[in-house]
């Protein structure tokens, strides 16, 4: 009886002691791979382990994220067909951390006389006149343990589309990339950007 419990807890030890011995080389090999990717030309990280699933962005595959929002809203009439830049409404992206979405008093802007009889611009002036936010649905949303600020992003001189994607030719917006952490070293290596944890993870 003894000898059998022996044999047992030997069985045990040698698996803990190879399921430990393999998570130690998955994390030496995911480090020299990164450390390899600093010093030498840049390469595609395209391990598993960096493109597992996420908390909120594997909503991406096999049908991009797109909720449906209060009122219908189309960046293709607005960026595309009218020309209106990003930046006019969402104009904190160039210097905070998140891109925001318009004051109301933005969209009354000119809808204060354009389109006047639509039910959504009427949906839109009574939110207004009522003080009332409209509760927009985001659309690209980060796990709590990642921060990301627009504002170096724009800084670098990255294009809206390289993370949204075509937007101004949507007419609903769904989440056009990934997010997953393997898709954003893929950049960083190959823009030469930061790639210490700390960059993403504080």
């Amino acid at each position: 009886m003894l000898s059998l419990r022996s044999k047992s807890r030997s069985l045990l030890s040698k698996k803990i002691s190879f399921i430990l011995t393999s998570l130690v080389s998955l994390s030496i090999f995911f480090s020299t791979s990164v450390a390899h990717a600093q010093v030498t030309k840049p390469i595609e990280i395209t391990k598993w382990f960096l493109y597992s699933p996420g908390d909120s962005v594997d909503n991406f595959w096999p049908v991009p994220y797109t909720p449906d929002q209060p009122i219908p809203f189309s960046h293709k009439k607005h960026a595309g067909e009218l020309k209106i830049q990003c930046k006019y409404c969402h104009s904190n992206a160039y210097h905070s951390a998140s891109a925001g979405v318009p004051p109301m008093n933005t969209c009354m802007g000119c809808h204060t006389y354009v389109a006047t009889n639509s039910e959504s611009i009427k949906y839109l002036t009574q939110k207004y006149n009522d003080n009332e936010p409209i509760e927009w649905v985001k659309v690209h949303d980060l796990p709590d343990f990642v921060r990301f600020s627009h504002k170096p992003h724009m800084k670098a001189g990255l294009k809206c589309q390289e993370c949204h994607g075509e937007v101004e030719k949507m007419e609903v917006v769904g989440q056009h990339a990934p997010l997953q952490m393997g898709w954003c070293l893929n950049c960083h290596v190959k823009k030469d950007a930061p790639m210490k944890c700390l960059t993403c993870h504080h």
